[in-house]
């Protein structure tokens, strides 16, 4: 029984371990599922705090994994953790039974998992904290108890760390779409081996105050357009398809003509991107950086761009800074916050694939990589893709 005790110790301590560094690798992606959550269930005006709950969350797992492990103050982190995997054992439940959101996001975006199987983990997961507690006086100290204090002060400075840098700067490991490598040309296109949803159109139709649904195939047999009033069509799912999402969603370039330029700005030879998602929250030096950027692209004659989903907002920070002569694009902002965990973002692309990238205050470090492209023969350039927001344009 012993050797069962310890056993389920490490498996339970080393699985809190691994999801807490998962997430904090990209604290601002539990953010947003936890904002996902706020929207499915209609809960308003908690946006802002959901930063802060995810960082202390993350760090708490990491925390309270090693001190399983360790043995420190066991009594308390079995009866911590005990609570906490009942409360994420009713998220995924919901996800799972609900399919709203998709995913709870349990392993962050490097490590996807079905709304099933995250859900069964944590039913597991309940039972074997559960027979931790009741075995907790089997469970002793690796160590004495100052050295365990001063490792979990370690850990608990580590866990705040790594979720600072990533807020600061990037993530470590990037698990998104938008990592160095791929091609969002072709990570915006469906997949090759994509299996679209099974829909037949609906019919809503009011029969003596009630609302009766039917298919052309179905049609009531008493049905007559004295009795049925029509209200609306749509097409209902009867069979879910597979893999037929994009991997990048949303992500459509236009200006204020609102002309879709998303493919002419993927298909330049170079291009620097600057996403922005909120200028509020925005690095406090960011249009110094911006303003560098820019001046070491137009000496490559390298077009460079503002990314945003707020235009007019951008175009007078632009302004005030006294930026001139950059354009602005549009962009939804979920495509956006995928694209830039930090804010600002800076990209540089050829023909589509993401060449480099760095955030917040490093993102003049895109620099060196600009420095190392020929410049390109002004008569080599692309033709004005549209009337962009842009400060000085016509």
């Amino acid at each position: 029984m012993k050797y069962l005790i310890q056993v389920i110790r490490i498996l339970v301590g080393l699985l809190f371990i691994f999801s807490g560094l998962v997430k904090a690798n990209d604290p601002m992606g539990l953010s947003y599922k936890m904002q996902e959550f706020f929207e499915v269930w209609g809960i308003h005006g908690y946006n802002d705090y959901t930063l802060a709950l995810s960082v202390c969350m993350n760090a708490f797992e990491i925390i309270a994994g090693f001190a399983l492990l360790l043995g420190w103050r066991i009594r308390l982190i079995i009866w911590l953790l005990l609570i906490l995997i009942i409360a994420f054992t009713f998220l995924t439940g919901y996800t799972y039974f609900t399919g709203k959101p998709k995913n709870c996001g349990c392993f962050g975006d490097c490590l996807p998992i079905t709304a099933k199987t995250s859900f069964i983990k944590d039913v597991v997961l309940v039972f074997l904290i559960a027979f931790l507690l009741w075995k907790k006086n089997h469970l002793q100290p690796l160590f004495k108890n100052r050295v365990n204090t001063l490792a979990i002060f370690i850990i608990t400075l580590f866990s705040i760390g790594l979720q600072w840098y990533a807020l600061r700067y990037l993530p470590i490991v990037d698990c998104l779409p938008f990592k160095k490598g791929n091609s969002i040309t072709d990570n915006i296109k469906m997949p090759m081996n994509a299996i679209p949803d099974s829909t037949v159109i609906t019919f809503v139709y009011t029969k003596e105050g009630k609302d009766v649904e039917f298919t052309a195939e179905n049609f009531p047999a008493d049905f007559n357009k004295e009795t049925y009033t029509n209200m609306r069509r749509y097409d209902k799912v009867v069979r879910a398809g597979k893999n037929n999402q994009p991997a990048i969603k949303g992500f459509q370039l236009s200006g204020e003509t609102n002309i879709d330029s998303t493919q002419m700005i993927l298909e330049e030879a170079n291009v620097v991107l600057i996403f922005i998602e909120n200028f509020k929250k925005a690095t406090t030096d960011w249009h110094k950086k911006v303003a560098t950027l820019q001046k070491a692209a137009m000496e490559k004659n390298i077009n460079c761009y503002i990314i945003t989903a707020e235009p007019a907002q951008a175009k007078l920070e632009l302004a005030k800074a006294g930026i001139n002569g950059i354009a602005v694009f549009k962009c939804d902002y979920k495509a956006i916050q995928t694209a830039a965990r930090v804010n600002p973002t800076a990209y540089l692309l050829q023909k589509g694939v993401v060449v480099d990238k760095k955030g917040g205050t490093w993102i003049s470090k895109l620099l060196p990589t600009i420095s190392t492209i020929p410049t390109i023969p002004k008569t080599n350039l692309p033709v004005p893709l549209q009337k962009a927001d842009s400060i000085n344009n016509p």
